[in-house]
């Protein structure tokens, strides 16, 4: 039986955001949905955590940001300030931006980033879409403190088709540098080396008991036998983490946005940009219990250093008045977790959603395509600058590739090019196959340097398209997590090895495959993908694994108008930044 979206009450962690946040006005919009205005203060704050203070870039000086409360079809305008030195872009994550490419917000793909003292208001509707996503500046790695949630309810008077949750929880998994992280992109992009780890994990921005001299950590205070619906988010910068709480399980219901098959399981793995939506169910307890949940990474990776340390919060029944303090948890049990290569267990996870497939929420799968792609993901290398010494490979510097071509970045928005038509700046000559086929997942090829171009694929409107995402083991085979801005995709396919264009598609699910904005190249393996390029626009596709996105393992795809006026990208705004 669904809850009614009616009322709030299963809100009432959030909805009094709704009522009190200055960050937010109302006003009523047609039939269909409220228009919703926020304002966004881009400006630095001082936060401490692990005994170190250091000023951080921030959305109203909150950390994480304050949270966007919103229905299915409501419109958004959203003021953007930026009070700070460097550029500003915000990304909302997963929303689909129908023939609103211009609010998508990636740096110089859709967008020339809004400079110090400037503004820009980001206007969408959210269409067709209910559950969790989130926002993050999408510029350099100035999202490692710049993210928040994005919490989207079912229209007016329809509900969820899962029980009523007695309550509803973000909880958004980051990462916190003592080091500032332009300094820490910056010395990887000179030096050609892996970048620096972060300090430590955060739930909710904070970082647990754990860490050396860390005094904050996470408390999801609960009530017995009740049902919460747990909305999470990683907003980590370079990790893929296992999440667990002791002596508890859950029941998944939704991947970005997407309503899934109910499954139940007691471990959750998440990739940076996933959201996953789960039913928490308490126990019956009477006593004031405490259990330890956790988050620790998934990693397979050769290319450099990783954060291996765990993030605890504290799960609290009953929950008295008396100040937390680390040692009120002393001797409780650490949650047992994958262990950090478990890919057997990641490509398990990954195989049990299907999209939920009902006549309210139908599976719109391609049975078809027109357009077959073929892309291999990974990491390669550059040649070291002349006299420089460079730390990569055997003296080399790391790179990133999409069919061995490493994406540059234009200086001027390439959603503005596409629009005006300027093709100079746009190349639509982007392989749709790898030029020089080898053993993907084997031994890697004498030559490991890429090549680098700013180009794109273009696709006619309402193109049903195929596409293959092939992991490379050049430089070590690691996950994936692959992006698509201003799309939903159906994931119809995954497997280890190479891909086998003869057998492997006769195995797609073309009945009810997950639904997804970012999706996991496996290690070792590959992962099969439809969508139907009904959206006007230039969007992005990258790994949102933040070092592989500045290395280059990225690219964009170039939507053509339709012949309709409602299959058309809207002109540009007024208020557009300008490079």
């Amino acid at each position: 039986m669904g809850v009614s979206s009616t009322s709030l009450a299963a809100f009432l962690f959030i909805s009094c955001f709704i009522c009190l946040c200055p960050e937010l006005t109302l006003a009523q919009n047609a039939a269909t949905g409220v228009t919703r205005h926020y304002k966004f203060d881009i400006r630095l704050h001082n936060v401490t955590r692990l005994c170190k203070t250091k000023s951080i870039i921030t959305v109203n000086g909150k950390f994480p940001g304050p949270r966007i409360i919103a229905r299915e079809g409501d419109r958004l305008v959203i003021k953007v300030v930026n009070h700070v030195s460097n550029n500003i872009t915000i990304h909302w994550h997963g929303i689909r931006q129908l023939r609103t490419g211009w609010a998508d917000g990636p740096a110089y793909i859709t967008q020339c980033p809004i400079q110090t003292g400037q503004s820009y208001v980001y206007n969408f509707t959210i269409i067709g879409q209910t559950g969790t996503l989130w926002y993050h500046a999408h510029v350099s790695w100035i999202r490692s403190t710049l993210y928040g949630p994005i919490l989207i309810l079912p229209r007016l008077n329809t509900s969820y088709p899962f029980v009523k949750p007695y309550k509803e929880v973000p909880i958004i998994f980051g990462e916190w540098w003592n080091n500032d992280t332009e300094a820490v992109i910056n010395q990887a992009l000179q030096t050609g080396a892996g970048a620096n780890i972060s300090d430590a994990y955060t739930i909710n921005g904070l970082p647990g008991p754990l860490y050396n001299c860390s005094k904050e950590t996470f408390r999801l205070k609960v009530k017995p036998g009740k049902t919460y619906l747990l909305r999470l988010i990683n907003a980590a910068l370079n990790d893929e983490l296992f999440f667990k709480i002791v002596n508890h399980t859950f029941t998944i219901v939704d991947a970005d946005a997407s309503y899934v098959k109910p499954f139940q399981t007691d471990t959750i793995f998440i990739t940076p940009g996933q959201t996953t939506n789960v039913l928490f169910k308490t126990k019956s307890l009477s006593s004031n219990a405490k259990f330890l949940m956790a988050a620790r990474p998934y990693s397979t990776a050769a290319s450099g250093t990783f954060d291996n340390t765990t993030v605890v919060g504290v799960l609290e029944y009953n929950h008295d008045i008396k100040p937390f303090s680390n040692s009120s948890i002393k001797g409780l049990a650490l949650p047992p977790l994958p262990a950090i290569n478990a890919t057997s267990y990641v490509a398990n996870w990954t195989s049990k959603f299907r999209s939920l497939g009902n006549s309210q929420f139908p599976v719109n799968v391609p049975q078809t395509v027109q357009k077959q792609y073929f892309f291999t993901v990974g990491l390669g290398t550059d040649p070291c600058p002349k006299n420089q010494t460079c730390q990569g490979p055997n003296g080399t510097k790391f790179s990133a590739s999409v069919n061995n071509v490493s994406f540059n970045n234009p200086t001027t928005a390439l959603l503005q090019a596409h629009y005006s038509r300027k093709l100079n700046v746009l190349t639509s000559n982007f392989p749709a196959f790898p030029l020089n086929q080898f053993n993907y997942t084997g031994p890697p090829p004498n030559n490991t340097m890429v090549s680098h171009g700013t180009k794109v694929v273009t696709l006619p409107y309402n193109t049903t398209v195929e596409l293959v995402m092939q992991g490379t083991s050049i430089q070590g085979a690691e996950n994936h997590p692959l992006h698509l801005h201003g799309y939903n995709f159906y994931v119809v396919g995954q497997g280890t090895g190479n891909f086998n264009s003869a057998t492997d598609p006769a195995n797609f699910n073309l009945v009810d495959p997950v639904e997804r904005n970012t999706v996991g190249v496996p290690a070792g393996g590959w992962v099969a993908i439809r969508f139907r390029a009904d959206n006007p626009g230039v969007w992005f596709m990258h790994c949102h694994i933040e070092i592989h996105l500045s290395w280059g393992l990225k690219m964009a795809w170039a939507v053509m108008d339709g012949k309709l006026p409602n299959q058309k990208l809207l002109p540009p705004p007024l208020d557009l930044p300008k490079c």
